[in-house]
């Protein structure tokens, strides 16, 4: 955990302190219809761009293989999870308010195209439907979004498990049930 100040989060471009902010950086693709999982490159944090030109790699042009997705975690704070699936890029942020301190976050708003003020509330922006045909629905997964309990971790690991990649998705990331 880091301590009582944060670092690299801000008006600063100071990138490397805040993927040392990163809690969570996990890949998921399908190879030959089974799910693989491993760890995102610390250079594919930087920005919503970066992670998708990272997917782009592990998914088929036209799409078929369901896509590559991305789940992040940063600081406790948000979870971001980034879908490329052919040539259509889909993002979901927990919480758009954090674009206001991060610049992972801010990318994300800036792709989705939302302008966050300094004094916005906690709200989802993004596709709820991101993994909805890979068995989490909009509606559940805007519920896990709505409980202010939930880490965003564990947020992420419901929707591996969803998706079927979650006992992999744990075992990466030492979640402990």
């Amino acid at each position: 955990m880091s301590g009582t100040s944060e670092t690299g989060n801000g008006g600063g471009d100071d990138r490397t302190d805040e993927v040392d902010e990163v809690d969570v950086a996990v890949l998921a693709y399908r190879d030959e219809g089974d799910w693989v999982v491993d760890e995102l490159p610390d250079d594919a944090l930087v920005s919503v761009e970066a992670l998708v030109e990272e997917l782009q790699r592990w998914t088929d042009e036209d799409g078929s293989d369901g896509g590559a997705l991305a789940l992040v975690s940063v600081a406790e704070d948000f979870a971001l999870v980034v879908r490329v699936q052919g040539a259509t890029t889909r993002v979901l942020l927990s919480d758009a308010s954090a674009a206001t301190e991060w610049t992972l976050a801010r990318s994300a708003t800036e792709h989705l195209g939302v302008l966050v003020e300094d004094d916005d509330e906690t709200a989802p922006a993004g596709d709820l439907g991101i993994v909805a045909d890979l068995g989490m629905p909009a509606s559940e997964l805007g519920e896990l979004l709505d409980d202010e309990e939930l880490f965003p971790e564990e947020l992420l690991s419901e929707v591996a498990d969803a998706a079927g990649f979650g006992a992999a998705f744990d075992d990466l990331v030492d979640l402990d049930d």
